[in-house]
């Protein structure tokens, strides 16, 4: 687009496709940056998060909460795109039952 701007860039994870889209003000689309935030984030995992995890940073992401091990069960960090996305990723670490779910959440925040 005039300006260097692009209308749409499709993003391909295994076989699901999400598009986002430089700002067109003009049009009503703006991005999480001019908004100042985003309401949260689209998660995605995988099955080798670390990688995905470097190979996101070392493109420009930049990070919002570390990657760690967390008491759901994940190995799961945030990173933010430079369009101002948020982007959990994820990797399944454990089965953690419900209640066990629910200790850990109230040792860790207690």
């Amino acid at each position: 687009m005039p300006g260097g701007r692009y209308v749409q860039i499709e993003l391909i994870f295994g076989d699901s496709h999400v598009m986002i889209a430089d700002e067109f003000p003009e049009m009503g689309a703006i991005s999480p940056l001019t908004l100042g935030g985003t309401y949260g984030a689209l998660t995605i995992a995988t099955d080798d998060v670390d990688t995905l995890w470097q190979r996101a940073v070392d493109a420009g992401a930049e990070v919002f909460h570390p990657l760690q091990d967390a008491f759901w069960g994940e190995r799961h960090g945030q990173i933010v795109d430079p369009f101002g996305h948020r982007w959990g990723l994820a990797q399944k670490i454990e089965d953690v039952a419900p209640d066990e779910v629910v200790r850990r959440a109230a040792a860790l925040f207690s």
